[in-house]
């Protein structure tokens, strides 16, 4: 019996975990110099670039490519640069 009740919480969790990472279909358009964008899968939004496919270190399962993008400019980033580029946060300390 108890190890059956753990089986249950163990798949709520799974489950619960899958939908708050759910991805994101992105329809084409055409960028205002005439190039067409196909069709995508991205990862949902959130308020974190750390998730996000092309973020260093993560990998695209739709396309099995590795991301290398370190997101200076976005506070949640580990990489985050500061507004003025120097490393420092608003409050003027270091990351």
């Amino acid at each position: 019996m108890k190890l059956l009740k753990v089986f249950f919480i163990s798949l709520v969790l799974v489950f619960s975990g899958y939908a708050v990472a759910k991805d994101v279909w992105v329809n084409g358009y055409s960028r205002s110099d005439g190039t067409q964008v196909r069709g995508h899968y991205r990862s949902a939004p959130n308020n974190t670039v750390r998730d996000n496919y092309s973020y260093r270190g993560n990998r695209n399962p739709y396309t099995g490519s590795t991301g290398s993008n370190s997101y200076r400019s976005s506070p949640s980033s580990q990489y985050y640069q500061g507004i003025n580029g120097s490393g420092l946060n608003i409050n003027g300390l270091g990351r």
